[in-house]
């Protein structure tokens, strides 16, 4: 599959491949060895509750730093040759974070080595979704963004794996299969975890080069803010392409960032067994791979949008169905569903997105782009959280997600009907 990219374009995959096996680290692992150092009631130690509040509060503390910093920093990597610096030198404080983070000895370091490897992970997406329009043509974008999440699932379960082996080992089964400390599982899960994003990040570092750009400026950082709250302004009354499909962005992608949050959730509420849910989890990994390949390969022949919406439907689709489910079966069917399409549709907004912004202010505009991208699950879960407590069920409550990508549809069909504008910020 790699056959049909060039150097530059296959450096660029592999990012993707090495910050996903964080990715995959943080949404499993890393809650629990958080919850294994703050819980008990010797002096330091805190409840199940206040951990379970700490550690959300810590990634609300995520998603306010970067939505504040994205778009700054973007745009001052715009500039001629700062792309590159600022990407850098956000993953090597990532990748230093990270092994820092597995030997914290006390939950609030943890939580605070967390909260600053999570923000330079996120800014380093940051950046590297800002040089698609630099290492590839328009042409060719749909296909390189699709390879890049697809190769990022299947790469991602390898550092996982052996990940999972030293927690297992450590004692995280029971006592019975304990062959290292605790604290050394925890050490070598975050290290194979930091190594494997830092060395499948060095192709990408050699290659890239910045060839859109804007030449640098005089001024201080108020000429920042003066900048992005102009391009602001052009969106909100030039730019209707942009902030339509902004506006179908942030709803769908709230929607399918609400699936993927709650989906331990879902199962537990239909008391279904954990190991199960796991087993389909891990199987979506699989099928997301070859789903993101699949409408890599139909981009060669339609149009991104078109391809899109078919990501909307199949998602409008499974929220319907989830009022039918209430056996691991059905939950593996789901879980099947969301993998045919999950790795797609973001992908393709990717490129959706760099082919109608000013190539030499896609950092500024990927700035905003992950403001609504990092605000993913927050209505969506409003919505769930809202729905259980007036007593309704799970199945109910996923349902209700559908008028996220009916809404969502609707705003990106109007986007698709808007001409473009791409002309320079």
């Amino acid at each position: 599959m790699f056959k049909d990219l060039n150097k530059t374009e296959k450096a660029w995959v592999l990012y993707d491949v090495g910050n996903s096996a964080y990715t995959m680290l943080a949404c499993s692992l890393i809650p629990i060895w958080f919850k294994e150092l703050a819980i008990g009631t010797a002096p330091g130690k805190i409840t199940g509750d206040q951990a379970t509040a700490y550690y959300s509060i810590s990634i609300s503390i995520v998603t306010i730093v970067v939505a504040i910093l994205g778009p700054i920093c973007g745009a001052i990597a715009d500039h001629k040759d700062m792309k590159k610096i600022f990407f850098t030198s956000s993953v090597a404080l990532g990748v230093i974070g990270c092994i820092l983070n597995g030997f914290a000895g006390t939950w609030l370091l943890f939580l605070v080595l967390f909260v600053l490897t999570k923000i330079f992970y996120s800014a380093s997406l940051t950046f590297y979704d800002s040089m698609l329009n630099d290492i590839t043509t328009e042409e060719r974008m749909d296909r390189v963004s699709s390879y890049g999440y697809a190769w990022g699932y299947i790469g991602s379960c390898i550092p996982f794996t052996f990940a999972l082996l030293f927690y297992v080992f450590s004692g995280g089964l029971g006592d019975s299969l304990m062959v290292m400390s605790p604290t050394m599982g925890k050490i070598l899960g975050f290290a194979v975890t930091a190594v494997w994003w830092f060395v499948v990040t060095i192709p990408l570092i050699r290659s890239y080069r910045q060839i859109n750009y804007v030449e640098p400026a005089k001024g201080d950082i108020s000429r920042v803010f003066r900048k992005i709250g102009n391009t602001l302004k052009r969106i909100a009354t030039q730019d209707k392409k942009v902030l339509y499909f902004l506006i179908a962005f942030f709803l769908y992608i709230d929607g399918v960032g609400t699936i993927i949050d709650n989906c331990i959730n879902v199962g537990t509420d239909l008391g279904l067994p954990t190991v199960g849910q796991v087993v389909f989890l891990l199987a979506t990994q699989i099928v997301a791979w070859i789903g993101s390949l699949v409408f890599a390969r139909l981009s060669k022949k339609y149009d991104t949008v078109t391809l899109i919406l078919v990501c909307i439907v199949g998602y409008f689709a499974i929220c319907l169905y989830a009022l039918t489910m209430t056996t691991l079966l059905h939950f593996g069917i789901l879980a099947f569903g969301v993998g045919c399409f999950q790795g797609s549709i973001q992908s393709l907004s990717r490129s959706y997105f760099s082919k109608i912004i000013p190539a030499e202010n896609s950092g500024e505009y990927f700035g905003i782009y992950d403001i609504f991208a990092k605000g993913a699950s927050f209505l969506g879960s409003a919505v769930i959280a809202a729905v259980k407590l007036a007593g309704g069920t799970i199945n109910i409550a996923l349902a209700s997600l559908a008028v996220f990508f009916a809404v969502g549809f609707i705003f990106l069909k109007l986007s698709d009907r808007e001409p473009a504008a791409r002309q320079s910020a």
